[in-house]
C-alpha cells in the first residue's frame, strides 16, 4: 500500500511516518510538509518527502496522486493567532486534502481532530464523542469546521475515520508540559487547589490509534473516536511529578479563577488593540486548561478499535523528562 502523511514534518506526523516506515506497512511512505530540515532527515530514513503548503491546492493534489491511504495531520494548533491563518490551514487545507482524495479515489482518509472541541470553560468529565461541541477559540472552531467537511465527504462515499486525541505530549515537542514546567519554575497560577483533572495522551499511543484506523473494518467508516492515555491526573500531582523528575522547586501562586480570568481578558484585549496581535503571556483558553477538569470517555476506541494505551502516563512522562533534561542540559 502507498500512504501519504500530510503535516508529516510536524510532531505527530513525523512520529507516524517513522513508525509506518519501520513497520514496513507501506510500499512507500510519503510525507508532505513545510519543514525542509526535518524532510531531509526523513529522506535519510527512506521516506519520500514532498515540500509543500497544505493551503496550496495544486501541491496537495499532486501529493495525493497514486496514493491509497491518507493521514491528515497538517494543522495550525496553538492557543493564539489570526483567525484567517487557522481557517486557511485547518479548513482550506482540509478541503484541499478531500479534493485530492476524491479525485484519486483514496481508499481511506484518516483525520486527526482535537478534544479541544469540547472545552467550554467548565468542568466536563467522561466526555463522549456525541457530547455537545462548543468551540471557544479559532483553533477549535476551524477544526470543527474541518470535521464537518470530512463528514460530508464520507456521505459522498469516501471511507473516513476521525480521532480526537487529548493533549498530546512527548519528546521533541514543546507541548503543554513545557509550558507548565516554565511557569512552575517562575510561579504558576494555582487555581482551585490544582484539582483540575488533566487527560494527557502520549504521542506513541496516538500513533497506535492511527494505525488501528488504517486497518479498521469498513463498518467503522464515518466514525469519530476519542483518544487519551485513559489516566487522568490532577494538575497538582502532575506538577509535583514533573518537578521531582526534573529537579526544580515547584513555585505556586494561588489565585481565584475569576481574578485570573479577568486578568487574561485584559491581556488579550491589550494584545489585540495595542500590541498588533502579539500572543499575551496568558490567554483565557490556556487558563481554562489548568482551571477546569476535562476527561474523555474512550470506551468506543477500546471496544471497537481495540485501542489500548501501550505507553503508560508514568512512562511517557519519564521519557519526556529525559528528553527535556538533555535538551536543556539539566
Amino acid at each position: 500500500m502507498k500512504i501519504l502523511v500530510t503535516g508529516g514534518t510536524g510532531f505527530l506526523g513525523r512520529r507516524l511516518a517513522e513508525r509506518l516506515n519501520s513497520l514496513n506497512l507501506s510500499d512507500q511512505v510519503t510525507v508532505f510538509g513545510r519543514n525542509i530540515e526535518v524532510g531531509k532527515q526523513l529522506e535519510a530514513q527512506g521516506i519520500r518527502f514532498l515540500a509543500g503548503d497544505i493551503c496550496d491546492a495544486d501541491a496537495v493534489l499532486a501529493a495525493c496522486k497514486r496514493q491509497e491511504y491518507v493521514f491528515h495531520c497538517a494543522a495550525l494548533s496553538t492557543v493564539w493567532g489570526k483567525y484567517k491563518d487557522f481557517y486557511n490551514i485547518n479548513v482550506v487545507g482540509t478541503r484541499n486534502v478531500i479534493r485530492g482524495c476524491e479525485i484519486y479515489e483514496i481508499q481511506r482518509l484518516i483525520n486527526i481532530s482535537t478534544s479541544s472541541l469540547y472545552y467550554n470553560y467548565s468542568h466536563r468529565l467522561n466526555v463522549t464523542e456525541d457530547s455537545v461541541v462548543s468551540p471557544v477559540n479559532a483553533y477549535a472552531m476551524t477544526k470543527y469546521m474541518a470535521e464537518t467537511l470530512i463528514n460530508k465527504v464520507y456521505h459522498r462515499g469516501l471511507s473516513v475515520i476521525t480521532i480526537r486525541p487529548s493533549a498530546i505530549f512527548g519528546c521533541h515537542h514543546n507541548t503543554i508540559l513545557s509550558s507548565l514546567i516554565e511557569q512552575s519554575r517562575k510561579g504558576i497560577l494555582f487555581i482551585n487547589d490544582g484539582k483540575a483533572l488533566i487527560d494527557l495522551t502520549y504521542v506513541d499511543n496516538v500513533v497506535d490509534a492511527l494505525l488501528l484506523c488504517l486497518t479498521a473494518p469498513s463498518s467503522l467508516s464515518g466514525r469519530i473516536f476519542n483518544i487519551s492515555n485513559n489516566q487522568p491526573i490532577y494538575l497538582i500531582e502532575l506538577l509535583k511529578l514533573l518537578s521531582t523528575q526534573l529537579g526544580y522547586e515547584l513555585k505556586l501562586r494561588p489565585v481565584p479563577y475569576l481574578v485570573a480570568d479577568k486578568f487574561a481578558q485584559a491581556l488579550e484585549f491589550a494584545s489585540k488593540k495595542l500590541l498588533f496581535g502579539k500572543e499575551p503571556v496568558l490567554t483565557r483558553y490556556a487558563l481554562s486548561i489548568i482551571a477546569f477538569s476535562q476527561t474523555l470517555d474512550i470506551t468506543p476506541a477500546i471496544e471497537e478499535l481495540n485501542y489500548q494505551p501501550r505507553v503508560s502516563l508514568e512512562e511517557g512522562l519519564e521519557n519526556f523528562s529525559q528528553w527535556w533534561r538533555q535538551r536543556n542540559r539539566v
